[in-house]
C-alpha cells in the first residue's frame, strides 16, 4: 500500500501561481507513473497532467498546457505541479495518483491522495 499526501493548495488571485506537492510513503514510488487530477464542485474528476516514472513521458490537458508544469523527484518520493497564470476556472480540489504507466483517465490509477483545495479568485 502506498500513501500519498498532497500539499501546497490555497487561495490565490487570478494570474498568480501555486506549487502543489505530492509525497509518497514508499520508495517504490519511482516505479510508478504519477498524475494530477482535479475536481470542481458538481463535476467529475478530470485529468490535468501525468508523468512517467523516468520523467521522459509527460502529458497535459489542453486546458493547462503552457501554464502548468509537472515534475518529479524520485529521490524525495515527490511529484510536483507548478501552476502559473491561474484562472478562476482552475478552482478545484487537486488530487495526485500513482499508476503503472502514464494514464489520462482515473481508471488507470491505483493509489490516490486526499486532495488539496485550490481556489482562484477573480
Amino acid at each position: 500500500q502506498v500513501q500519498l499526501v498532497e500539499s501546497g493548495g490555497g487561495l490565490v488571485q487570478a494570474g498568480g501561481s501555486l506549487r502543489l506537492s505530492c509525497a509518497a510513503s514508499r520508495r517504490t514510488f519511482s516505479n510508478y507513473g504519477c498524475g494530477w487530477f482535479r475536481q470542481a464542485p458538481g463535476k467529475e474528476r478530470e485529468f490535468v497532467a501525468a508523468i512517467s516514472w523516468s520523467g521522459s513521458n509527460i502529458r497535459y490537458a489542453d486546458s493547462v498546457k503552457g501554464r502548468f508544469t509537472i515534475s518529479r523527484d524520485n529521490a524525495k518520493n515527490t511529484v510536483y505541479l507548478q501552476m502559473n497564470s491561474l484562472k478562476p476556472e482552475d478552482t478545484a480540489v487537486y488530487y495526485c495518483g500513482l499508476a503503472n504507466r502514464v494514464a489520462v483517465t482515473t481508471s488507470g490509477y491505483q493509489y490516490w491522495g486526499q486532495g488539496t483545495q485550490v481556489t482562484v479568485s477573480s
